[in-house]
């Protein structure tokens, strides 16, 4: 299965936070799961970050090359299926990640209940 990464998933993957529950680790971890990193998940933390909202620690940037995650940039095909996307949830970086998902043929793996409204291309952890 391909694994899409919610923004928070990823944070809390890098820092090795409790908040990651074991079904999300196993699920990353498993060499047959190959995961992506939206460049919209990149572009919500940094824009909180320069808003003062998020906190990074230094070596941000070194940790995420570290990893084996494969990088996923927003296309004219994403943007098109958001706007045929149920109002669920109204945050647009989530909103995003819902709509590449479903272009791609991945599944997004959040923590986050009210994104499973929106089916099989959701999977909520935890």
């Amino acid at each position: 299965m391909k694994l899409l990464l919610d923004t928070h998933l990823l944070l809390w993957w890098l820092a090795d936070s409790p908040s990651l529950c074991a079904e999300a680790r196993e699920s990353i971890r498993a060499p047959e799961n190959p995961v992506f990193v939206s460049a919209a998940s990149l572009w919500e933390i940094r824009l909180k970050e320069s808003l003062g909202k998020l906190r990074l620690p230094p070596d941000f940037e070194e940790k995420l090359a570290a990893e084996s995650f494969e990088s996923l940039p927003v296309t004219a095909a994403h943007a098109h299926r958001v706007a045929s996307l149920p109002w669920h949830h109204r945050d647009p970086f989530d909103r995003m990640l819902v709509a590449q998902a479903q272009v791609e043929g991945f599944t997004l793996l959040t923590a986050d209940k009210t994104l499973g409204a929106y089916g099989e291309s959701v999977r909520v952890a935890g």
